[in-house]
């Protein structure tokens, strides 16, 4: 099944919002990716965590979060998601990224393409349909070397370690923070 209204196309991937429609497909995908992300990321795997999860997030960017799934262009296959949480407004003007890419879809250089549309869609004007952010973050456990090459290869800068910064799987984890802002040259 393809989807024909994404908010960013790239060469090979569309974003669009999460639907409740997608919780089978979604779950699927996450329980099959359990060995890639564990220990950074527990997606929702079962319809019953994936409907909170993704109401919160289409309720949008009044609540201070915007998901987006990457889906394969042409069949409309999801290959992951990309959320941008912690949204603070004013001064700050800031998100916070979580993402993950799904087994089938890992190492296939999508996420890639997929984080370029999401910094476009986060740094354009809200007039122009985006979300008119100046920074975003992504704060990574020091272990996790296909999210940093990612991040480092989409611009984000190393702005320094926070110690048990998170819980995650049962432990306070320490986290690299990295940042791109919108005057940055994205590669």
């Amino acid at each position: 099944m393809t989807f024909s209204t994404y908010l960013r196309e790239g060469a090979r991937v569309g974003l669009r919002p999460f639907r409740l429609a997608d919780g089978p497909e979604f779950t699927a995908r996450a329980h099959e990716s359990r060995a890639l992300h564990h220990p950074w990321l527990f997606p929702p795997a079962t319809i019953e965590e994936y409907e909170p999860y993704a109401t919160r997030l289409t309720e949008g960017e009044g609540e201070g979060r915007a998901g987006f799934l990457v889906c394969e262009l042409g069949t409309g296959a999801l290959a992951g998601f990309v959320n941008i949480n912690n949204i603070v407004r004013g001064a700050f003007e800031c998100g916070a990224l979580g993402y993950g890419a799904f087994a089938h879809a890992a190492g296939r250089g999508l996420f890639h393409e997929a984080l370029r549309l999401v910094l476009a869609h986060a740094f354009a004007p809200p007039g122009g349909g985006g979300l008119g952010l100046h920074r975003l973050e992504a704060n990574i456990q020091p272990g996790n070397t296909a999210s940093i090459a990612l991040v480092r290869g989409a611009g984000f800068r190393l702005e320094g370690l926070s110690p048990d910064f998170l819980h995650v799987d049962g432990a306070w984890r320490d986290h690299e923070r990295w940042a791109v802002t919108a005057e940055m040259p994205i590669p």
